[in-house]
């Protein structure tokens, strides 16, 4: 339903309406990571309810309530496929046909607001389209991206996603642009990385956007930097992940970014996290189930799940964000290939 107020009059009852909540309202009942509203949300420009502290109605103008996530999308490979899977996040097995991307592509960068999903760019073009999370059926079109990239990665707050870095050809680039994920239409710049770097991966808790790792120049990067999803602009230094390297995948509780598996001298299982509101360097969090590179991730913001990748076939695994060690067997894709983009979602 959303309330969409920007300004003006609102009332406690509008509040109730969109998050629940029973008679006498409260305003105390709202902070965000309680009984109402889900941690971590925001408003249309990004920012945060707040979870504790001085809390007002206003905080409250064009915000809506989180969507239950309970379903994982894989999309594309370099088969090339179009393929599209899901799987239930919280419940172990293999994925189940979803439908069709709108062409034949890997190396997609991938964003959602938990209803829409949307891939972008890939191996084979510019193109972006877009799924509803909670259905199945074949993607839609929606738009171009400013350039046309593959090994883009994708973050995003509930209103906006922004695709981070990628590489043209043999070159990687610095480019980062934005959508608004509930509308159609080209893509428009938002700032450039700190350096040109593709095959990165991104996580975010709906607020900063961090990126990590990829290939830069002709060398592997520990590279990690963020942005402000809701202000655009360039990328900012935020530390160094463990082991340099690209053509990973991340996933995110909100609090806690992880990054999986990717290419270094050779194949790797490494798993390595950061806090996302702060800075700082990645620590260790323990290794795949089978090293590889070119992985899907996505989360329901408990559990991480990893899809695919080069050397790893058809393998899932997963992992509970907020405790470290490591993945676990999930269950098997229908195809074995790598270059999978992965977002999750629901009704």
């Amino acid at each position: 339903m959303a309330i969409t107020k920007t300004s003006g009059a609102l009332a406690l009852s509008e509040i109730q309406t969109e998050f629940g909540g029973s008679n006498p309202i409260s305003l105390s009942e709202y902070y965000a990571g309680g009984s109402n509203v889900s941690s971590g949300t925001t408003d249309g420009d990004g920012n945060a309810i707040p979870s504790s502290g001085a809390i007002d109605i206003s905080d409250f103008y064009d915000t809506s309530a989180a969507v239950s996530i309970t379903r994982g999308v894989f999309a594309g490979s370099m088969g090339p496929s179009d393929t599209i899977v899901y799987i239930t996040i919280q419940s172990a097995g293999n994925a189940t046909d979803f439908g069709n991307l709108t062409d034949d592509r890997g190396y997609a960068g991938a964003v959602t607001d938990q209803t829409r999903g949307v891939f972008a760019g890939g191996y084979y073009g510019e193109v972006i389209d877009y799924i509803t999370v909670a259905s199945t059926g074949n993607a839609t079109d929606f738009g171009d991206l400013t350039v046309g990239r593959y090994q883009a990665s994708g973050c995003a707050n509930e209103t906006r996603g922004v695709f981070c870095g990628g590489r043209v050809g043999s070159s990687n680039v610095n480019y980062i642009d934005y959508i608004t994920i509930q509308s159609t239409g080209n893509a428009t710049d938002f700032g450039d990385l700190g350096a040109s770097r593709g095959g990165n991966g991104a996580c975010d808790n709906l607020t900063r956007g961090v990126i990590s790792c990829g290939y830069e120049g002709t060398s592997n990067s520990n590279r990690i930097e963020y942005i402000t999803i809701a202000s655009a602009g360039n990328a900012t230094d935020f530390g160094d992940a463990t082991v340099a390297r690209r053509q990973l995948a991340s996933v995110d509780n909100l609090t806690r970014g992880v990054t999986a598996g990717g290419y270094s001298s050779s194949n790797t299982n490494i798993m390595d996290y950061v806090t996302i509101a702060s800075t700082g360097n990645a620590t260790d969090f323990g290794d795949l189930t089978v090293s590889g590179n070119s992985n899907g991730g996505l989360d329901d913001r408990s559990r991480g799940v990893f899809g695919g990748g080069s050397n790893r076939g058809n393998v899932m695994d997963y992992i509970t964000i907020a405790s470290t060690g490591n993945a676990t067997d999930f269950g098997d894709l229908t195809e074995s290939d790598y270059g999978q983009a992965g977002l999750s979602g629901g009704s």
